[in-house]
């Protein structure tokens, strides 16, 4: 594919990045949230306006930084086996983020989350639109407060390598009890599942395994035909 080199090496440093995804830019967090305290400066100081909390001021909320779910930064699509570079069609992953919060009559918090969603053709790919999960949550001591999951479209043109989407989520909020100390956390994928109740399951095989053992002996043995 014309251009391949360029793209490799837009990819490489995607998968590279993957890990410091959650930087947050000033630039992008006032083009989501018109402006305001919340981003970075635009100056030469690079203190976060949204710093930690300062738990003798009410009025201020407690706002952390956003966290990416383990196995949950990245999808990819392969036109063969997985894991073959030469054959991946695109790859999704997470560009800039941030975030604003704010205290709640009662004291809880709402919690706005902006993110980047790009994709990224492979040597495989062709132009289209693609889409992912993105699921964002809040957690309090590992325990999930509130989530929400959306299907995020991003497009590439023909001719293009890269195309981008942006997605403000603003519908989360943290209850009084839990407004210092939660965590934000996004992932390109579905919400977590729960764990089954497997007690449960052994039990009820324990209760009907002696009535088979009974039953078994009462079978007529029957011979090979």
């Amino acid at each position: 594919m014309r251009g391949w080199g360029h793209l490799a090496a837009a990819l490489a440093l995607s998968l590279t990045g993957i890990g410091a995804a959650q930087a947050e830019s000033g630039g992008f967090f006032k083009n989501m949230f018109g402006g305001g305290g919340g981003g970075e400066s635009s100056g030469g100081d690079a203190t976060p306006l949204l710093r930690g909390p300062k738990l003798q001021d009410p009025d201020e909320a407690y706002c952390p930084q956003i966290d990416v779910r383990d196995g949950g930064a990245a999808i990819q699509a392969y036109a063969g086996a997985p894991g073959d570079s030469g054959h991946l069609r695109h790859q999704i992953t997470f560009g800039q983020m941030s975030r604003e919060c704010g205290v709640l009559p009662g004291g809880g918090v709402r919690v706005r989350v902006g993110v980047q969603v790009r994709a990224l053709l492979g040597p495989a790919g062709g132009a289209g639109t693609f889409d992912a999960p993105l699921t964002v949550s809040l957690k309090y001591n590992d325990k999930v407060v509130a989530t929400h999951t959306r299907r995020v479209a991003v497009s590439i043109p023909a001719g293009a390598a890269i195309g981008q989407t942006s997605v403000v989520d603003d519908g989360l909020q943290v209850p009084a009890d839990m407004a210092v100390g939660y965590e934000i956390e996004v992932a390109l994928a579905g919400t977590a599942p729960k764990a089954k109740p497997k007690a449960k399951s052994a039990a009820r095989h324990s209760r009907k395994a002696p009535a088979e053992a009974v039953a078994s002996p009462a079978e007529p043995a029957l011979d090979a035909q």
